[in-house]
């Protein structure tokens, strides 16, 4: 038996978390199991000892996935096995990986795989928030150098209090949904969606989610001490030579500060000077000695870009492309763009643009979600696609990016909660980025709103999104928040937080730290920072658009929802769907059924109200209920010699005896001249209490013939009653 090592976290609401090493995986650099309740996840990690000459980034890769036979389940498909990640899996992991990697050293560059399976799972618990937590347990029993550890958790608002880690039956009553990911000492990675809560409201759920993951941290260093792998492995990934950095920051420094400061607002003329002072720099060297230290002229130049950028920003103020740290770059936006879509929009931000479509459809385009955990249906799609063009890249796009991906759900979580309850339409909104230089998902996100309301969508309210920066000096003792950041500035900062909301609050949120001891303080700044350019945005989204437009493009499906009761769903489809089925032939409309809250919800679509209407005629039809008393078009089915069946409602039939067809009296059915397939009017007169028979008359439709006249000699033969008496 082996003798595996585990703690325990004992956590406020009575349940525990515990960590076992040393059972499972033994070859990995570093593996665990963490488990709280029945939910259990495998993490693994896995090191190369040396990097790849040349490499001067991080080659990190994390991957989430959950094995169905961890709930029970056989995978979907024709191999009933595991296929690609999800996008739910590329999510989880992107989370993980934001929160990893910027605490690697930055000169580790050894190839480094991170590994977290789903294992075992109930239902009940939410494994997502347990995989920052496994994969950081899993490098801190390693030697791996990592300046953790991490922990994740998810917090939400539920009636008004702070809940960490619910469950999947306590998530559906809250209000606030945020992952957070952080060491003992600061927040790194933060996403979420909310319903238009307050920034002070967002910074306390940072705050109550902290202090968990400090108890996950403290575990996690008396793990290692336990493992005995506090002493972590010795590298050297990166050559250095001091009198080349010294010569470039001598030679360059200026020349990079004076572009920095010079207000340059396009993107790719700021980048060819910024080139240019590299080039020139390398000109003076000999062709083996540039050839020899390209790697290392790179880094030191990029350097010195970087501290050029950084130091215009905090010494005078001036942003690259000349703004001031609160400046909005121009915007400009159109809808109605595309004839041919249901809804469309133009949003232009500076040299960031986004050309957004939206398609309305039925229930037929739900898109299925079959995860090992999740199942059901999405009424609420968007996608969104950043081509190589974008950026000016001459390269061919080759299928959706884990970027696209995490990029595309950020958009979605600020918009969905906008979409009215019970919205009758399927919803699908695509971005296609079709230039970018900074916060491309910020402008999908305003580009949606738009076309959302070209559309016809009664969204609740407007939303806008802005991206936010930050720059510090190496103490954290001087900063400036930035808004809506360029891309340089991204990639050069120290923060990228996104957010975005409604004129009320906010609705979702990313944020990445590239720094350690970032306070509460510039947090709340950089919230109060990005509310204002939010609100600005949205100022400029009305002046395109105020309020969705009244009714929805001609070119759009029109849907009608009706509900039945449930016992008259078999009635609407028919034996085999042949009712439901001659009902979408003739009428050209789609209907589809299923039953909700012990109801039948009847949804028909058409693109022209015609079908719709001789749609809906047939359904309400099927499903009203025969009064007595009521007149009914009917169709005679059957002759027999005592009468005739007819059907006066859909799937409604009763007997029209062959007394009640007229008031003469006929003695067979041929002389009533009734065929099959006629249609006549009747009269239901009684429905059978215990049989549920119809009784039917054509007769009583009719005029009553008058009484014969008998004469005046007939009335004399017959004597009266007081003749009699006589």
């Amino acid at each position: 038996m082996i003798n595996a090592i585990t703690k325990t976290i004992e956590l406020n609401d009575g349940r525990t978390i515990t960590i076992e090493t040393g059972k499972l995986a033994k070859q990995a650099d570093g593996s665990v199991v963490v488990r709280m309740g029945n939910t259990m996840l495998l993490a693994t990690v896995c090191s190369a000892k040396d990097a790849v000459p040349g490499t001067d980034f991080m080659p990190l890769t994390v991957e989430y996935k959950e094995k169905f036979a961890a709930n029970g389940r056989f995978p979907g498909g024709f191999t009933r096995r595991e296929g690609r990640a999800s996008d739910y899996e590329i999510l989880i992991a992107r989370l993980v990986d934001r929160a990893l990697r910027p605490l690697f050293p930055d000169n580790y560059h050894a190839e480094t795989f991170v590994n977290v399976l789903l294992i075992s799972a109930d239902g009940k618990d939410q494994p997502d928030a347990l995989a920052g937590l496994a994969a950081s347990a899993a490098l801190a029993v390693s030697d791996i150098p990592f300046n953790g550890p991490i922990s994740e958790v998810r917090v939400a608002r539920i009636d008004g209090k702070f809940v960490i880690n619910p469950t999947f039956d306590e998530l559906e009553k809250a209000d606030m949904d945020i992952m957070v990911g952080a060491t003992y000492e600061n927040i790194m990675m933060v996403e979420g969606e909310m319903d238009e809560v307050s920034e002070a409201d967002l910074l306390e759920a940072l705050k109550t989610a902290h202090e968990a993951i400090k108890v996950h941290c403290v575990a996690q260093k008396e793990l290692m001490e336990m493992v005995g792998k506090t002493v972590k492995r010795e590298y050297c990934h990166e050559e250095t030579d001091e009198e080349l950095e010294k010569d470039i920051w001598k030679e360059c420094y200026d020349k990079a500060y004076a572009i920095a400061t010079s207000g340059n607002n396009n993107k790719h003329e700021r980048g060819e000077k910024f080139e240019a002072i590299k080039a020139e720099y390398i000109a003076k060297l000999s062709e083996e000695e540039a050839e020899e230290k390209a790697g290392l002229i790179d880094r030191y130049y990029h350097a010195v870009e970087k501290e050029a950028m950084r130091r215009s920003i905090l010494d005078e103020g001036k942003r690259l492309d000349g703004r001031s740290t609160t400046d909005i770059r121009p915007i400009w936006s159109e809808v109605d763009y595309l004839p041919g879509a249901h809804g469309s929009a133009i949003f232009t931000r500076g040299e960031t643009q986004s050309l957004t479509t939206v398609t309305l459809g039925t229930k037929q385009d739900e898109k299925i979600i079959d995860e090992v955990l999740m199942e059901g249906r999405e009424r609420f799609l968007l996608h969104y696609n950043f081509p190589p063009f974008s950026t000016g890249e001459a390269k061919a796009q080759r299928g959706v990016g884990r970027r696209e991906i995490g990029h595309g759900n950020l958009a979605h979580r600020a918009l969905k909660r906008m979409i009215p309850a019970n919205y009758p339409y399927v919803v699908r909104v695509v971005s296609d980025i079709l230039e970018s230089n900074g916060s491309s998902s910020m402008a999908t996100v305003c580009a949606g709103t738009l076309a959302l309301m070209d559309a016809g969508v009664q969204i609740k309210k407007p939303v806008s999104g802005i991206a936010m920066g930050l720059i510090t000096d190496k103490d954290n003792v001087k900063y400036s928040v930035l808004s809506d950041i360029l891309g340089d500035e991204d990639h050069l900062g120290d923060m990228d937080f996104k957010v975005t909301g409604t004129k009320d609050g906010i609705t979702a949120t990313q944020m990445d730290i590239k720094v350690d001891g970032l306070s509460y303080e510039i947090l709340e700044k950089a919230l109060n920072q990005a509310r204002e350019g939010r609100l600005h945005i949205l100022g400029k989204i009305a002046e395109t658009i105020s309020e969705p437009r009244a009714d929805l493009k001609d070119n759009a499906p029109r849907i009608v929802v009706m509900m039945v009761p449930k016992e008259m769903i078999g009635a609407i489809i028919g034996p085999g769907g042949k009712i439901i089925q001659d009902i979408q032939e003739k009428s050209g409309a789609v209907i589809s059924i299923e039953e909700i809250d012990n109801q039948g919800r009847v949804e028909i679509s058409a693109v022209n109200k015609a079908s719709i209407d001789e749609a809906t005629r047939r359904i309400k039809a099927i499903v009203a209920v025969p009064e007595v008393g009521e007149t009914y078009d009917a169709k005679v089915k059957s002759i027999m010699p005592y009468g005739a069946f007819v059907e006066f409602m859909p799937g409604k039939e009763g007997l029209l005896h062959i007394s009640e067809i007229d008031w003469k009296r006929f003695e067979t059915m041929e002389e009533t001249g009734l065929r099959e397939n006629d249609m006549i009017q009747v009269k239901l007169l009684d429905i059978d209490p215990k049989s549920g028979k119809f009784k039917l008359s054509k007769k009583a439709l009719l005029p009553r013939p008058p009484k014969e006249d008998k004469g005046e000699g007939e009335k004399s033969e017959r004597p009266h009653h007081h003749d009699k008496r006589k």
